[in-house]
């Protein structure tokens, strides 16, 4: 994980309690091997990149966290998904590398919108300069639900993180914010409520 200066961290921190389960003091390398453990899957002999939000002065909210775990020669060969929800909630879901969509079936309560039933199409390739996940809820034959996740990468700089905080502060309160009005939304258009 980058390592930043101490006037930032308040803005940028990465902890590992925030993704995968695991023992307090772990890192987050130790969760992510220890998750492929227990699907019976190889642990990455290399690198793994991560997509993840980072806490901001205490907070973080992760929709979504995509692990791509490497062998020691650069080969693509776990993908690891965990959807967050605003109850605290998170659940992983295991994919094999694919420059398509793979199919998974839902398991996890998100949304008071949606049911755990159907399954996703989950399109999370290797980024290089470019980051471009798409994941679809589907169900009844059509996609309930599509959410889009796009963008460039760029380094972990103390000057790249000091830009970021200027031109979108307090990006994870904002987000769970909008979350919450779109959730609001919906049930004054009297959207069905699922109970979890």
């Amino acid at each position: 994980l980058p390592s930043l200066p101490w006037w930032l961290r308040p803005f940028a921190r990465f902890d590992a309690r925030d993704h995968l389960a695991g023992r307090p003091g772990e890192s987050l390398r130790d969760r992510v091997d220890a998750y492929l453990a227990d699907h019976d899957a190889a642990l990455p002999e290399g690198r793994v990149t991560a997509l993840l939000q980072a806490r901001v002065l205490g907070y973080v909210f992760n929709p979504i966290s995509i692990f791509w775990c490497h062998d020691r020669d650069g080969t693509l060969r776990r993908v690891i998904v965990e959807v967050h929800n605003t109850y605290g909630q998170r659940h992983a879901y295991l994919l094999p590398p694919a420059d398509t969509p793979v199919r998974v079936a839902k398991k996890f309560y998100v949304s008071p919108f949606n049911a755990v039933a159907g399954h996703y199409q989950v399109l999370a390739p290797r980024p290089d300069r470019r980051v471009d996940v798409v994941v679809s809820l589907h169900g009844r034959g059509r996609p309930a639900f599509v959410a889009t996740l796009r963008g460039t990468r760029r380094p972990a700089t103390a000057v790249q993180l000091a830009r970021m905080q200027i031109l979108s502060p307090l990006a994870p309160l904002l987000v769970a914010l909008r979350i919450r009005i779109q959730g609001i939304a919906l049930w004054l258009r009297r959207v069905p409520v699922v109970p979890r």
